[in-house]
């Protein structure tokens, strides 16, 4: 059994680092390609971060088309957990997963760089105190999220909680400061730094990325009981 099954749709191009973070955390992972529509024995999906079909039309457009798509969109619907990284996000919202889009960063300029966040609620991919920062890298060029005044006022319900972290600097000029968001049940998450980036201190000034992937586990363990 797998415990992570990660999505790979042509431009991806940070599948690797989940599976990096994965081995380094004792978590058994293996790919998916966009064309398959068996998601076999995988506990858990992450949509990894890259430019899925060039970002031809707008980032995620043509990748919520895949194949694979309809399994993950069936996958997140029966209450189990999915992660979108960067595009994976974007792929997210154009499949309707979560609400609004990622549009061009404030300033028109790829950002990358350490980011601090702050923990503003709780899901089954983060499961820290309200409050906590974080430190995670962010590397896009369109992470800015925007949506409704109507959807704004539905995510910051506090008693949902779908705002999962904010930014405490806001680097690419995103809505309310919104770095992360889930669905409405907590098991679908999007969010545009890449945890998957922070987990080696070898490679990062920070681990703060592990507590991502373990926050899934525990969840899943959690159901089991």
């Amino acid at each position: 059994m797998a415990d992570i099954g990660i999505v790979v749709f042509p431009g991806s191009n940070c599948e690797q680092d989940v599976a990096y973070a994965c081995e380094q955390l004792g978590i058994s992972a293996r790919y998916l390609w966009h064309g398959e529509r068996d998601l076999g024995d995988c506990r858990a999906l992450v949509l990894p971060g890259g430019f899925s079909y060039g970002d031809y039309l707008r980032c995620g457009a043509v990748a919520r088309f895949s194949p694979v798509m309809e399994e993950v969109i069936r996958f997140a619907e029966a209450g189990r957990p999915v992660l979108g990284i960067c595009n994976g996000f974007q792929i997210l919202c154009e499949a309707h997963l979560l609400p609004g889009a990622l549009i061009r960063n404030a300033g028109l300029k790829f950002i990358c760089k350490d980011t601090a966040l702050r923990v503003e609620n709780g899901c089954d991919w983060l499961q820290e105190p309200i409050g906590s920062v974080l430190q995670i890298p962010i590397n896009h060029g369109e992470g800015n999220y925007y949506c409704d005044a109507a959807t704004l006022e539905g995510l910051r319900d506090g008693s949902a909680g779908r705002v999962i972290l904010r930014y405490r600097d806001t680097p690419n000029g995103a809505l309310d400061d919104i770095a992360g968001i889930s669905n409405v049940a907590g098991n679908v998450f999007g969010l545009m730094p890449h945890p998957e980036r922070a987990v080696d201190p070898r490679t990062s000034h920070s681990t703060d990325g592990r507590l991502f992937f373990t926050a899934a586990l525990s969840s899943l363990s959690e159901a089991v009981r």
